[in-house]
């Protein structure tokens, strides 16, 4: 089966529908146990230290692993992708663009969404086919966010590693359905735990993975990871067909979309606080003002680099908010 490399969540089912193994370049990189090597293959061919890690090493783990084609976003993700896109299409790279419509209007979408399945050659019928096992697959991650929140049983870190693998199901969607469903059955039959300080995690998946076990020390729990409970489109059962269900994906569009359901989340998990993670030289720490100006909730922003782990300082600070929301609780 052909490969096709990503750089964040995009139609998963055009691409299944068109007979290919989708990679996500940033769980490979980021999971990998030398995920350094990638960023120093980017550095090493002249990408600055000033640059996002991601975007160094989803150019390494490309290179790397031999992917000949790739979808780039390069409309409503980060604003370094185009210029990637660019270098790798200049190493022999076949490159794709895709774009999520600025204004987000369904006839914009629908014209991205038409040309990506023209693109490659699959119909509408097609492509609502597998939506329909996908969304199969999304309904069991509903089901372990919910045990997450309400039953309380399935850990922060877990809820982030089963969402996030969402954007790519693991390069096999089948063999993740099981993996998911075992998982999930599993989980079940565990006793709830209990935590005295529930949060809330906003912003891109993080490269510090520890920040999940390590909240743990201080009686909490992370229940909701915003992020990533969109990659695994948690509103993909209300939508009449793909087109939609694109629109209402709230990662790449404006910050007020995405702010209402932020909102709603904070109310249904009813959560006492949230962690903002940015990464080091992205545009969406800008955000941060912003989240603080909309969300009457104690917030904490962190940031990370190339480490993936929590530094000293890091801890330091999480360590005393923690602290300061016990005493209010």
């Amino acid at each position: 089966m052909k490969k096709i490399g990503v750089t964040t969540t995009v139609p998963s089912e055009i691409l299944i529908a068109a007979g290919y193994k989708i990679v996500d370049l940033n769980n490979l990189f980021i999971t990998s146990k030398d995920y350094k090597k990638y960023i120093d293959i980017a550095e090493k061919d002249g990408f600055p230290k000033s640059l996002c890690a991601w975007i160094k090493g989803i150019y390494g783990a490309c290179i790397s692993n031999n992917i000949k084609e790739i979808i780039g976003v390069i409309e409503g993700d980060c604003s370094n992708t185009k210029v990637l896109t660019t270098i790798l299409e200049k190493k022999g790279i076949k490159v794709y663009p895709f774009k999520y419509p600025h204004g987000r209007k369904l006839i914009d979408i629908k014209k991205s969404l038409d040309n990506l399945m023209c693109l490659f050659d699959v119909s509408y019928e097609q492509v609502e086919k597998i939506r329909k096992e996908l969304n199969e697959i999304r309904g069991f991650a509903r089901n372990l966010d919910l045990l997450t929140y309400k039953e309380m049983k399935t850990s922060g870190f877990e809820n982030h590693l089963y969402q996030v693998s969402l954007s790519d199901f693991n390069m096999d969607h089948i063999q993740f359905k099981e993996n998911l469903r075992e998982k999930i059955n599993e989980i079940n039959l565990r006793e709830s735990r209990k935590y005295k300080i529930r949060l809330g995690y906003i912003g891109v998946p993080p490269m510090t993975g520890d920040i999940y076990e390590f909240v743990n020390k201080y009686d909490a729990e992370i229940i909701y990871n915003e992020v990533q409970r969109e990659f695994a489109f948690p509103r993909a059962n209300l939508n009449e067909d793909i087109y939609h269900q694109y629109l209402d994906y709230t990662y790449p569009y404006d910050f007020d979309f995405r702010i209402e359901e932020i909102k709603k989340q904070v109310k249904e998990r009813k959560l006492d606080a949230i962690i903002h993670y940015t990464q080091a030289f992205c545009y969406r720490a800008l955000e941060d003002g912003l989240l603080k100006d909309e969300l009457d909730i104690p917030i904490l922003s962190i940031e990370g680099d190339k480490e993936n782990t929590l530094d000293a300082r890091t801890k330091l600070r999480i360590e005393a908010f923690l602290d300061m929301l016990v005493d209010k609780i």
